[in-house]
């Protein structure tokens, strides 16, 4: 098996496979593949234990269903793209080395890695889409690669060094950083502070691995360019309403001059 990351700002991860080796992924992530690669779409990957490894996978985030992409007679290959601007992160996952992933950050892995839940918090209404904040723990043995979005910044942290981080900036970690989310400090702070309510709170030894550009932040400032109802058309028809009447303006003093 060979992996290779092309791209820039929108990476794609391409995977040469021999015959018989597999990656699995959760479904809807595939890109590409060659004629020699088959799919086959279950349950029992990145998880196992039967329904209690799915309910897990699932508590942590992820989806039901997996989809394994094997190579079969002869190699192949199989490519997983970014779905926003940022970087793929390859890292090898042994027993006593586990990592905590954010819910949307996993994108593939070999056969041995498993899926379950890492954390999960309840975070409010209206934050983080409603569901609170959630983390994969990744286990067993074998490569996953992560989808990080923004820019990628690694923190080395010593033992007992603390490091406190926005939620959503938090992209993955050694399972040996210690992690809790905790309340911003201070009733101004809180106010008028406009960071938010919540903290997380990590202590080292560990890696950490930074995002710049949090999904949810991303997805609110989407939010705000969508039309929303009667007010938005008839905002949108005021504004084409107006654009009317300033080119008729401008092509009438253009006139008089």
């Amino acid at each position: 098996m060979q992996a290779k990351l092309q791209g820039t700002t929108m990476p794609v991860l391409e995977i040469q496979l021999d015959p018989n080796e597999s990656v699995f992924s959760e479904s809807g992530e595939l890109s590409w593949m060659t004629a020699s690669i088959q799919m086959a779409t279950h349950t029992q990957m990145g998880g196992g234990g039967g329904l209690f490894g799915i309910l897990k996978r699932v508590a942590g985030g992820g989806s039901i269903f997996m989809t394994e992409y094997r190579a079969f007679g002869v190699p192949g290959e199989v490519a997983f793209a970014a779905k926003v601007p940022g970087h793929i992160v390859p890292v090898e996952v042994v027993p006593g080395q586990e990592f905590m992933v954010h819910r949307h950050g996993f994108l593939c892995a070999t056969p041995q890695v498993t899926i379950g839940v890492g954390f999960q918090q309840s975070l409010g209404a209206g934050i983080f889409g409603g569901d609170g904040f959630l983390l994969q723990r990744l286990s067993g043995q074998g490569t996953a690669w992560l989808e990080l979005s923004g820019e990628l910044i690694v923190k080395d942290l010593a033992p007992g060094g603390v490091l406190r981080v926005h939620p959503g900036h938090v992209g993955a970690f050694q399972a040996s950083v210690g992690f809790q989310i905790t309340t911003v400090p201070g009733i101004r702070n809180v106010i008028f502070g406009g960071d938010g309510l919540f903290l997380a709170v990590m202590q080292g030894p560990g890696r950490v691995w930074l995002q710049t550009l949090p999904i949810s932040r991303l997805a609110h400032k989407i939010y705000e360019y969508i039309p929303h109802g009667e007010s938005s058309r008839n905002t949108a028809a005021a504004g084409v309403g107006g654009g009317l009447l300033g080119a008729i303006a401008g092509q009438i003093l253009n006139g008089d001059k």
